[in-house]
């Protein structure tokens, strides 16, 4: 898998709704840029774009490494929680020369009453300890910790993706069908305060995936129906990451030149 010749100078890794903002802010300021999704499915929610090449599909190390010969700019548009992603694209910027910059969340303070843990299996080990349902809306990519926690299969309620690969991992791990809820967001908070009344959920197991990323809507629906929130903090940045603006400002200055 080789980049082509013709490949833009810009390259968009956007797995997020910020990436999908800047490929159409982008497009719309006539910068040409190859933009990538690692599913089918992150691929379609980018859309058709003029100027703005999709790839869609994972790319390991040699592969990303190809694909970014000829780069100029590389943005990380990851999620705030893929750290080894993020890593890899820094990894192959440097490689290849390219200059990386990193489009990070505003970090928002939680509100009291939160509990706010540093892993999912910090989260699962505080529902060993603590009783009560719990709808989970941490993804299946981490499913692991949860199935140690005693009567997890009759306490849990696991939101994911309507994606037969996400709702095979749910079911593999030991959720049952009537304990997997298959829905694409966003999710107001009337939606999800319909989910935690109609699963009787005690807490809402949630990462700090900021306001694009729906945790206000979340905390809100949980104060509403008396429930509480158990919050995965992000990890941290480093220094240099930058906002969708300041993003847009640096891709002026080096492409209107």
């Amino acid at each position: 898998m080789t980049a082509p010749a013709s490949a833009p100078a810009l390259r968009i890794f956007a797995g997020t709704t910020e990436g999908r903002l800047l490929c159409e802010w982008a497009s719309r300021a006539g910068i040409p840029a190859r933009a990538y999704a690692a599913t089918e499915y992150g691929g379609e929610l980018l859309g058709e774009l003029p100027g703005i090449e999709v790839h869609a599909g994972r790319l390991d190390d040699a592969d990303m490494e190809r694909e970014l010969s000829g780069a100029c700019i590389v943005v990380d548009a990851t999620h705030p929680f893929a750290t080894l992603a993020s890593g890899n694209i820094r990894a192959a910027s440097l490689a290849v020369g390219a200059r990386c910059l990193r489009l990070a969340r505003p970090v928002e303070a939680l509100p009291k009453g939160v509990v706010a843990v540093a892993s999912i299996a910090c989260a699962a080990r505080f529902l060993s300890e603590n009783p009560g349902r719990a709808l989970l809306t941490t993804g299946s990519k981490e499913l692991a910790p949860y199935t140690s926690v005693a009567d997890f299969a009759e306490r849990f309620f696991v939101r994911v993706l309507p994606l037969p690969g996400a709702i095979t991992k749910c079911i593999d791990a030991g959720f049952s069908p009537s304990h997997v809820i298959g829905m694409q967001g966003p999710f107001t908070r009337e939606l999800n305060e319909a989910m935690l009344r109609q699963v009787g959920a005690q807490w809402l197991v949630t990462k700090d995936s900021g306001t694009v990323g729906g945790t206000a809507e979340k905390l809100a629906a949980a104060r509403a129906v008396g429930a509480r929130c158990i919050v995965v903090t992000r990890p941290a940045e480093g220094g240099g990451a930058l906002s969708l603006r300041e993003v847009e400002d640096a891709l002026l200055r080096e492409f209107a030149r």
